[in-house]
């Protein structure tokens, strides 16, 4: 006896290998991933190299990421196994073992495939772990070690996670076991299934959770409020499409059901009937793949965006070679643009595109309703309120003589309360209300400073061009009356090119940086001045290329992973559910052809209903993709990504080779189900 409940666990395992196999795969890839994601957010090189500390905090947070998606995955998947051994427990129970016995072998059984894919999981993990540092070490310029890397912690997180995850799914197990009769177990698989009940609250809810989340996606343009309402819209669309598929399906075919002219039709009636209980079964897993899509499809192509778009966002941020920023009013900023300039000419570099002028930045909500910038925003309830969020602009005061001088244009303003605008569409008011100062626009101006990739760093922001210097002092001491300490000052931006090629003259330019930066760093300020040293800093867009792509390359191995792990749920829900419903199908094959159907009609009738159910989650993920596509844009201009275009091609890209794989994937599935369906 002592021999015959591990002989039958390891012959039931062994007997059920179709389903098994698939579940033993998901657990050992889940596991080598997140000993991975451990292994580096622990591991000590990493520290040492440029960047390291950030990767570091993406796989932390990595970690907490894989956990949550693995234990809600697995204990799904188990459903599936449970919802397909039923039938054998009860056949079990009724042969004589009793509930302890059954509760034996399914411990002995969730043993076996701890052990096994714990050992493999772990061991793959360790293998690839190697490679993953490899490609850090390599995109992050660290030095490669030699030797063989184990992280004795990694191993002990992944056993400790997956120990309480194997727990409570036998936990579960047992007690669906133990409340269940053994004649309701044994006949699970003949027993008739309830019309479902069209339940239109939930419908209606889904609808409005789904129409809520994406305005939210759709008008949201605010870099900042996007990603403070990234949550909030995610959490309502994956209610909405869980309500959607759930009761918004059954509603929607009760109500075609009332449609005798249509209902009354041989094709229609067997599809529409057969649809209600499919959709009553599948529902939650049709929802689960349409999540999921929308998953992979989000993270991966935003990941590519960012990665891809590394130079552009580069350019962007530093539109020239050197840039310099400091205080208007620090008595430095001349020695240290001619240091500048001599470094560069030591080093042989011919500087072009120089520019410099004075700005303003002033921050507030904008009213578009009311004409004017609320400067109180302690009547938003603070920064932190999304209301403000969502409204907040940022105005950046330029005199005309510098905007002039830089453009080498001629503009003009006749008094002191005109100005002009930059870009053009950014306001769509011809009057700025701030401070009590009536500004009003004669000129929209298509071009800013020597790049007009300038301005590309300021979301739901405008360059304001003003007469002269007394209309800057009088919004610099307006400012200071009404934020005090927390007031902006004047600030003097220098920026300057080098004439030919960067990456030929690479060497160059760092060294000019470096040698401008050294004496930089021995200025001291003149007696009396209110400052103790240069109150600026000094970018090369050159020497921050090498780092740049570091503050990513966390976010890229994490968003990879991740984009494995959904994919792969995505897949074995497909498979699963197609096997789940051969077994299903396979009755109903010989009733409807026992009832007159021939072969032929039977098998387009259910062919339709599959396609419809298979292919439905793909096309509501690009629905959902499609109303967030704005939304992410502007969480991704965060990440300093403002490429629309790239975004564009990307998601487009991203979305047309999933398709082929989810098409591949309803192949090879289809070829299971049509197999058990013809037995």
């Amino acid at each position: 006896m002592t021999r015959l409940y591990p002989s039958m666990a390891f012959t039931n395992i062994k007997n059920s290998r179709r389903t098994y196999i698939p579940y033993m795969i998901s657990c050992i890839i889940t596991t080598a991933i997140y000993y991975i994601i451990c292994s580096l957010a622990g591991n000590e090189n990493l520290v040492d190299m440029w960047g390291g500390n950030i990767i570091q905090s993406y796989m932390g947070f990595g970690q907490v990421i894989v956990s949550i998606f693995a234990f809600i995955f697995l204990f799904y998947i188990n459903s599936f196994l449970l919802k397909r051994r039923r039938s054998e427990f009860g056949l079990y129970n009724i042969l004589g073992l009793e509930k302890r016995h059954i509760t034996k072998i399914i411990l002995l059984e969730t043993l076996y495939t701890y052990v096994i894919t714990m050992a493999l999981g772990v061991l793959l993990g360790i293998l690839l772990d190697k490679l993953m540092y490899l490609i850090l070490a390599k995109m992050l310029g660290g030095a490669l070690p030699i030797g063989f890397y184990v992280s004795w912690s990694g191993i002990m997180k992944s056993l400790s996670l997956f120990g309480v995850i194997f727990l409570l799914i036998l936990l579960n197990s047992v007690r669906q076991i133990y409340k269940s009769k053994p004649v309701e177990l044994l006949r699970s698989d003949n027993m008739g299934e309830r019309e479902p009940k069209a339940k239109w609250i939930f419908a209606v809810l889904g609808i409005i959770c789904l129409g809520t989340g994406y305005y939210i996606a759709v008008t949201t343009t605010n870099p900042v409020a996007a990603f403070a309402m990234f949550f909030v819209a995610v959490i309502l669309v994956i209610i909405g499409t869980y309500l959607i598929f759930t009761a918004g399906s059954i509603a929607l075919l009760k109500l075609l059901r009332k449609n005798k002219g249509y209902y009354y039709k041989t094709k229609h009636f067997i599809s529409v009937s057969s649809m209600m209980y499919r959709m009553k079964r599948n529902a939650v897993g049709l929802a689960n793949i349409c999540i999921l899509s929308t998953m992979v499809l989000v993270m991966v192509s935003a990941v590519l965006s960012i990665n891809v778009g590394l130079k552009d966002s580069l350019q962007q941020r530093y539109p020239e070679e050197f840039t310099m920023t400091s205080l208007a009013d620090d008595p430095l900023n001349d020695d240290v643009t001619d240091i500048l300039l001599n470094s560069m000419e030591n080093n042989g570099l011919e500087p072009k595109n120089e520019v410099y002028y004075d700005d303003f930045s002033i921050s507030a909500v904008y009213e578009e309703d009311e004409d004017r910038f609320v400067t109180d925003i302690d009547s938003y309830g603070g920064l932190s309120g999304i209301r403000a969020y969502s409204k907040i602009h940022t105005l950046v005061f330029v005199t005309l003589e510098d905007y002039n001088r830089c453009m080498g244009t001629d503009e003009k303003l006749e008094s002191a309360g005109d100005v002009l605008v930059y870009p053009k569409d950014s306001l769509k008011t011809d009057n700025i209300d701030i401070f009590g100062m009536d500004l009003h626009v004669t000129g929209r101006l298509n071009e800013f400073m020597a790049s007009s990739n300038a301005a590309a760093n300021i979301t739901n922001g405008s360059y304001v061009i003003v007469k002269d210097d007394s209309v800057m002092e009088q919004l610099l001491e307006k400012n200071l009356e009404v934020y005090g300490n927390n007031a902006s000052f004047i600030s003097f931006n220098y920026m300057v090119d080098v004439t030919g090629d960067a990456e030929e003259n690479n060497d160059a330019i760092v060294n000019a940086y470096d040698e401008a930066r050294q004496q930089i760093d021995s200025l001291h300020q003149p007696e009396g001045s209110s400052f103790e040293n240069f109150t600026g800093s000094l970018y090369c867009r050159t020497v921050e290329s090498e780092s740049f792509g570091t503050d990513f390359t966390g976010l890229f191995f994490v968003g990879i992973f991740l984009g494995m792990l959904f994919l792969m749920a995505t897949v074995l829900i497909m498979y699963y559910k197609q096997l789940t419903e051969g077994y299903e199908d396979k009755k109903r094959f010989e009733i409807l052809q026992n009832v007159g159907m021939s072969h032929r009609e039977v098998k387009k009738s259910i062919n339709s209903q599959i396609l419809i159910i298979f292919f439905l989650p793909l096309f509501t993920a690009g629905v959902h993709v499609a109303f967030d596509f704005p939304f992410i844009f502007r969480v991704l201009n965060l990440l300093g990504l403002f490429n629309l275009k790239l975004f564009a091609l990307c998601t487009i890209g991203c979305f047309l080779v999933f398709t082929v794989f989810y098409i591949v994937v309803y192949i090879l599935t289809s070829r299971l189900y049509y197999r058990i369906v013809k037995k």
